[in-house]
């Protein structure tokens, strides 16, 4: 009997040590925590793309690795990144290999203004520009099929409406082969080069798709009723048009047209909305492309037998932006998580071999310090479920509470995903708890949920905002006493109206590159919107039909309401919110004697793309949070 005793009372004490060990785990990760530098957090390396060499050997990507985004190769069976530009002022991005020599396109705008022109670089090194017209705007559209020519979009004729171009790889001349009067969207074009996919926005959700035939100019209308209807791809055999739909549907699944019989058939529906599904050069496989709950799921098939292909799979993070090469032996495809940023991968299908071909993260920062965003849910003042990304500090306890900001996305219709973001992964580092709302009219949550904020900017999707503050202050990690609001564009704006609308809320708000009057904003939107123009006057307003609800809902005219600290960043080549935005928001603000900073870059755009410049913008972020929202000293129970 006293032996059992002995064994059951250190049986318990074993228990006991295993219930305590995640606690000392945590313990010793705070212990250890290391505050990091803007330097070092803006020091983890960004690359995007990845085209196959014609020989298969290397890949052309682009990185950020000198400070601004320059083309380099890097082997497909690992090794060091060559570079092939040197840029220090405007970026230039890496488009593709041409098919079939080591020619390739790449493009550049002038420091952040979007007006693209696209470039070669032939075998010897030396660049020549495809799209010379000065004020013109070319965008890449991808190479036919036969890979003797690549089509694109072209301003030259009219700033308003994006022609179709093909243009010839051996004499490098041009043809416009459909003017675009009517401001269609570009879908592809079929193998056979027979028909193409244009589409026609109605509202922000919504649009006709249409299939063009180049032998007869006949446009015939593919979908049935009204709906988000937008082109996957054409089939191998030219015959039928996939494309993705949300008729009769809360989210997109994926339908297939048969162009001869004008018949349809549903090819894949899941619970979540189908972003894409295109198939390989080959035609052999098909991605598939879901948004599920603010991160990408990815699904390859067989074509001939319908069955899923092999694909590699990571428990430290998803892949994504899945890409294979002409023949079909090699695929390239990035890995990334909320606490990890995308790295680059080849994969040999035959071996079924991935090859790691990046390292990121800068090596000062130890991967354990950065945090693992999860997926909340809290219910906004009318009982609607709202989602959120909740990004807790390791360092945030009950008895460690810290300061915290919303965060809010771009858009309108934007989302906030599992991704990772080096900005608020500094901040959440340095303390601040981070809740990226998913308010009403943020996209992948369904076409009711996308539309409740149609003609409701700044009021019941500010208060899906309030509401996340509330949902933080319940949070025993949070001082309920110190929660801002921070976002960029369509974030920025709902910081301002925050500020301006609901003035007590908010301790203090940082606006990035915010519209701050809708009335101006929607009348000098870009000449390329054309296409886009009418759906968001829909969802947001005509400013010549609804100017009185548009003034109602612009900070700029009620920022005498203002009383807590703003800071507010700018680019002076912003297209889309221009510069005199952010200058009078300021100037209004300051009128209060309110506390008021602002960062404004003369070389970027909508969006702050140089390395010196995303650290001197977060840097300074961080300084006003400290100074006007975080207490010196942690706050304790």
């Amino acid at each position: 009997m006293k032996n059992l005793m002995i064994c059951i009372l250190v049986l318990a004490s074993i228990m006991a040590c295993k219930k305590e060990k995640p606690i000392d785990e945590k313990q010793e990760l705070v212990e250890n925590l290391k505050s990091y530098t803007i330097e070092q957090m803006m020091d983890n390396e960004a690359i995007g793309g990845g085209s196959f060499s014609p020989d298969k050997s290397k890949l052309l990507v682009s990185s950020n690795r000198s400070g601004i985004y320059n083309m380099y190769t890097v082997p497909t069976e690992g090794g060091d990144f060559t570079p092939l530009t040197a840029s220090d002022s405007a970026s230039i991005f890496g488009i593709s290999y041409f098919p079939n020599d080591e020619r390739m396109l790449f493009r550049m705008d002038n420091n952040g203004d979007e007006i693209y022109h696209i470039y070669m670089r032939d075998t010897t090194g030396t660049f020549k520009e495809l799209t010379p017209d000065k004020g013109a705007r070319a965008s890449f559209y991808g190479w036919a099929h036969d890979g003797n020519s690549f089509y694109y979009g072209y301003t030259k004729r009219n700033p308003r409406f994006t022609d179709i171009y093909e243009m010839d790889l051996n004499t490098l001349t041009a043809k416009m082969i459909y003017q675009n009067d009517e401001a269609y969207g570009f879908g592809g074009i079929s193998r056979d080069k027979k028909y193409m996919a244009l589409s026609k926005a109605i509202t922000t959700n919504d649009s006709d798709l249409f299939v063009y035939n180049f032998d007869d100019k006949s446009l015939t209308k593919v979908n049935e009723n009204q709906s988000a209807n937008s082109a996957s791809d054409f089939t191998p055999d030219s015959q039928s048009l996939l494309y993705t739909t949300d008729e009769g549907s809360e989210f997109g699944y994926l339908k297939k047209y048969d162009i001869a019989t004008k018949s349809y058939e549903k090819v894949l529906e899941k619970d979540w909305d189908i972003w894409a599904s295109f198939f390989t050069h080959d035609g052999k496989k098909r991605i598939t492309l879901v948004n599920n709950d603010a991160k990408t799921d990815v699904e390859v098939i067989d074509v001939a037998t319908g069955d899923s292909v092999d694909f590699p799979s990571f428990e430290t993070g998803d892949v994504s932006n899945i890409s294979f090469s002409r023949d079909g032996t090699k695929a390239r495809f990035y890995v990334s998580g909320s606490n990890t940023p995308s790295n680059l991968y080849s994969y040999d299908v035959e071996s079924k071999t991935p090859t790691k071909l990046s390292d990121v993260l800068n090596k000062d920062i130890n991967p354990a310090d950065m945090v693992t965003a999860k997926v909340v849910r809290y219910k906004s003042f009318d009982g609607l479920e709202i989602p959120a990304i909740y990004y807790a500090p390791h360092q945030a306890s009950a008895a460690n509470k810290v300061p915290a900001l919303v965060w809010v996305h771009g858009g309108p219709g934007g989302q906030s995903r599992q991704n990772f973001s080096s900005l608020i992964q500094y901040l959440v580092n340095h303390g601040y708890a981070i809740l990226a709302v998913n308010n009403r009219g943020s996209s992948g949550y369904g076409k009711t949920f996308y539309q409740m904020d149609d003609q409701n900017h700044g009021e019941k999707d500010l208060q899906d905002c309030v509401e996340g503050k509330n949902w933080l202050a319940e949070q025993p990690e949070i001082n309920a006493e110190r929660i801002g609001i921070i976002g960029g564009s369509y974030g920025g704006y709902m910081t301002m109206a925050a500020l301006t609308f609901k003035p007590e809320e908010f301790d203090v708000g940082v606006n990035i590159f915010g519209v701050t009057n809708w009335l101006r904003t929607l009348k000098s939107i870009p000449p390329w919107w054309e296409s886009f123009k009418d759906a968001l006057y829909k969802e947001m307003g005509d400013p010549a039909k609804d100017s009185v609800r548009l003034h109602r809902i612009s900070p700029l005219f009620h920022t005498e309401k203002v009383t807590k600290p703003l800071m507010v960043l700018q680019g002076a080549k912003d297209p889309r919110v221009l510069q005199v935005e952010s200058d009078e928001i300021v100037a209004g603000v300051k009128k209060n004697g309110v506390p008021v900073e602002y960062v404004l870059f003369e070389d970027e755009g909508h969006g702050f793309v140089k390395k010196e410049n995303q650290i001197e913008a977060y840097g300074k972020i961080l300084q006003f949070l400290d100074k006007y929202l975080a207490y010196e000293e942690p706050v304790k129970e």
